[in-house]
């Protein structure tokens, strides 16, 4: 009877050519780890580029057949498969297969920035386009309410070798929010360096697929989260949100200059007016400016930007967004066409921009 050892193995093993390399199994580096060896049972563990490797096969054959040739016909032979697991790509190559990649900002919270975003992309898969909605506010997520899928927890999809994550779909668009991953109740108590990290995550190790337009609601003012979007991501263009009143216009002029920075160069897309006006329901006519009148209009001339959109103060619209069915998954109601003409617009300024523009970049750090 012969007796095993590893080194007989690996020797066999050497025989064996990877169509891959044209070069040994030993040399391509593919031997995971030291033969196993019970008795006459041997146990090898061989490592591919990727699952879908043409030659994984034929090269397990082939190495199954070399160590019963060159050792013995009575050797069990177990060979093991696993596959390299990739890194994550650089940041210029990530999300290549998105086309345009849109930030919903606002210069503070309170204005609708998350409503516009959530309705925005519901309206431009309406329109056809295939859209992702990626939610950025790490401490205050609000998207999965809104959307009504607060109990979804996204699984792990294994691509190209890398265990990704999966998008949740709703209302034909791919969502993620960390408020898939913590509880709706507890406080999330971190410091920046780590929700920075964690917003990586939901853009570099998700499997977001192609997207006409990936839409990212940022979180109120500009911070630590803004910055890791301007450097991770090379973003097509900005919306700003605001309402007409002053105090909120002053935050908005920030959040264009942000964008605009000699360092970021973000084209500014242009301006939504939410809360334009109050119409109460049963006199539809009528408009009451309760937050003041056209001040978006007046800032987006000032800013030579375009205003792409004015959002009436409508009940529904608050109604859709805590019942999970946004006013843009209704298009034949006024809210829900005001979301259409929005999205149509902002098709239109994203054409433009692409047309006249050079493409972004990132903003390189030091």
């Amino acid at each position: 009877m012969t007796t095993l050892y590893p080194q007989l193995i690996i020797d066999a093993l050497a025989t064996v050519t990877y169509a891959g390399t044209k070069k040994n199994l030993i040399e391509s580096g593919m031997l995971a780890d030291t033969p196993s060896i019970n008795g006459m049972k041997v146990r090898v563990i061989l490592e591919f580029p990727r699952e879908t490797d043409p030659f994984l096969r034929s090269t397990v054959k082939a190495a199954e057949a070399a160590i019963h040739y060159h050792v013995s016909e009575e050797v069990e032979v177990e060979i093991v498969t696993e596959f390299k697991s990739k890194a994550r790509p650089e940041p210029d190559k990530l999300l290549p297969e998105v086309k345009n990649i849109v930030a919903v900002s606002s210069g503070k919270g309170g204005v609708g920035k998350s409503t516009v975003a959530a309705n925005l992309a519901i309206a431009l898969a309406r329109l056809g386009y295939s859209v992702g909605l990626l939610d950025c506010d790490i401490f205050g997520p609000s998207v999965p309410k809104m959307l009504h899928i607060e109990d979804a927890r996204p699984y792990a999809v294994k691509v190209d070798g890398r265990d990704l994550i999966e998008p949740v779909e709703q209302y034909g668009v791919r969502v993620l929010s960390i408020g898939f991953f913590v509880s709706p109740t507890t406080a999330t108590l971190w410091r920046g360096g780590m929700a920075s990290n964690a917003l990586k995550q939901l853009i570099a190790d998700a499997d977001w697929g192609a997207l006409d337009y990936l839409i990212l609601d940022t979180p109120p003012g500009t911070s630590d989260i803004h910055l890791t979007l301007l450097q991770t991501l090379a973003i097509t263009g900005a919306v700003i949100v605001s309402t007409p009143q002053q105090v909120a216009l002053a935050d908005a002029r920030k959040g264009i200059d942000m964008y605009r920075n000699e360092k970021v160069n973000v084209p500014i897309l242009g301006l939504v007016e939410n809360m334009a006006w109050f119409t109460p329901a049963e006199l539809p006519e009528n408009r009451y400016y309760i937050f003041g009148k056209e001040g978006c209009k007046q800032l987006a001339d000032e800013m030579q930007v375009p205003l792409l959109a004015q959002i009436p103060l409508v009940q529904g619209i608050c109604e859709g967004g805590d019942s999970g069915e946004p006013a843009a998954t209704r298009v034949d109601t006024m809210t829900g066409q005001a979301f259409l003409n929005l999205a149509q617009a902002v098709v239109t300024v994203v054409n433009r921009r692409n047309k006249e523009q050079p493409k972004t970049k990132r903003v390189q750090t030091k």
